[in-house]
């Protein structure tokens, strides 16, 4: 099957300040597939994915070289606008990060944003990202009360109907479920599964049986190097790298 690459990064270093997190990635993400990135702490998993919606530059001491092309376009460009960027490539984050609005205004923001006024498009949209993060069912008689009145896990899946609500065409995931209990992990591994045949999706996890679990490609990182990268079956059960053999039998991490 030939995949295309809705992103390409190439001979990607970066540095804060003098120390360099990242060094020479190359890899490619593939369109409707699940992309997890491994590695212990520290090991430039987070960076790297702040690269591909640059948020990494939000820290001043912050440089790159190399490129990152989306859709065949050099996000790396200075001409190339962040915001349009941003709206393409969504972000969910480690902890639950809801606005301290009701759980209507949390999804409709980024389309009030973009400029969507009308009541009736808001409403639809609202409810269709609710109903795309599996929790529609959960909150359709609460959508005006605060996001703060949720569970964890409910208000993590709202944080991911915030981002479908922009229709984004890939979501970064930081370590999204790392702050959940075992049964809202399962929920939102469930709902990542359902994602893909939308969106091109990459999750950084610290959790491996995460990664063996919901994705189709695995990049092992290590002191900022990209060890290697296959297809989740072939990374654990027979890594080309002693490294990440190493890794994934715990014999290090």
């Amino acid at each position: 099957m030939d995949e295309k690459a809705v992103i390409e990064v190439n001979h990607l270093n970066l540095w804060y300040g003098e120390n360099q997190a990242l060094k020479n990635i190359n890899m490619n993400i593939f369109e409707n597939n699940i992309t997890a990135i491994i590695g212990p702490s520290g090991c430039g998993k987070s960076t790297f994915i702040k690269t591909l919606n640059r948020m990494v530059e939000l820290i001043p001491s912050v440089k790159m070289t190399g490129n990152i092309l989306y859709r065949e376009k050099n996000i790396l460009n200075p001409k190339y606008q962040v915001e349009e960027l941003r709206a393409r490539v969504g972000m969910v984050f480690q902890k639950p990060n809801p606005f301290p609005k009701s759980i209507y205004e949390n999804v409709a923001y980024g389309p009030k944003i973009h400029g969507i006024k009308q009541k009736k498009i808001l409403d639809d949209i609202v409810e269709k990202s609710l109903r795309d993060a599996a929790i529609w069912d959960e909150v359709k008689d609460r959508l005006h009360e605060n996001a703060y009145g949720l569970s964890g896990g409910q208000q993590q899946r709202i944080c991911i109907a915030r981002c479908l609500a922009i229709e984004p065409d890939v979501i970064l995931m930081d370590e999204p479920t790392s702050a959940l209990d075992p049964i809202s992990t399962l929920k939102v591994e469930e709902l990542v599964k359902e994602l893909k045949e939308t969106y091109s999706i990459v999750i950084v996890t610290h959790n491996m049986q995460q990664a063996a679990r919901i994705s189709d490609q695995t990049a092992f990182f290590l002191s900022g190097e990209l060890v290697e990268m296959n297809d989740t079956s072939k990374v654990f059960s027979n890594p080309n790298d002693k490294r990440t053999e190493d890794y994934i039998t715990g014999r290090f991490g």
